[in-house]
């Protein structure tokens, strides 16, 4: 080997952080190094469990209300929509309690803590307008997540990544709508 060429740096992991986790078990998921973010992190998860609540609300309203010569196809879209957003929700509570928080899922506050805007439009051209803007501000809102999250909780951040994957083709999906109606 020569001067130029570095050895090859040795991958160990930290006993100390092994042994720390080992203490305090009724912490459940939540291991000494994330401890000190896991308040700011709920709270991150609860605005956006808000979000998705929000956004199965708008994507209902717009499947049940939907008219017109191609709404069928498109209000059948928005259900698809619908559920997967129901399920968003369903994992960042799951995280949530994982962390030991509590899911707010109160009704009197989703609205003002939501990402996404309620929408209660008539015109279908106008529903998809509606919602892929909010597929557009998610897709801003989780990015910037993940980025705050960073190496903090990687479990959290790899439940973000993957909504975010989907809200990126829910939106590819409403923009293909918009072009056609």
């Amino acid at each position: 080997m020569n001067n130029n060429e570095q050895q090859p740096r040795q991958l160990t992991l930290d006993n100390e952080r092994l042994e720390a986790a080992k203490q305090s078990l009724d912490q459940g998921a939540v291991t000494p190094e994330a401890e000190q973010w896991r308040e700011a992190i709920i709270a991150l998860l609860n605005d956006s469990l808000a979000t998705e609540i929000v956004c199965v609300l708008r994507y209902k309203r717009h499947h049940f209300t939907a008219t017109g010569l191609e709404s069928p196809a498109i209000a059948d879209e928005f259900l698809v929509h619908a559920n997967e957003e129901q399920a968003h929700a369903d994992k960042i509570a799951k995280r949530i309690v994982q962390l030991g928080g509590k899911p707010d899922l109160n009704p009197d506050t989703l609205t003002s803590r939501s990402h996404a805007d309620y929408d209660e439009q008539e015109d279908l051209h106008a529903m998809i307008r509606a919602n892929l803007i909010a597929e557009r501000v998610a897709i801003e809102a989780y990015t910037q997540m993940i980025e705050l999250i960073g190496d903090k909780d990687h479990t959290t951040r790899r439940l973000i990544e993957q909504i975010l994957e989907q809200e990126q083709e829910h939106a590819d999906e409403l923009s293909d709508w918009m072009k056609r109606a």
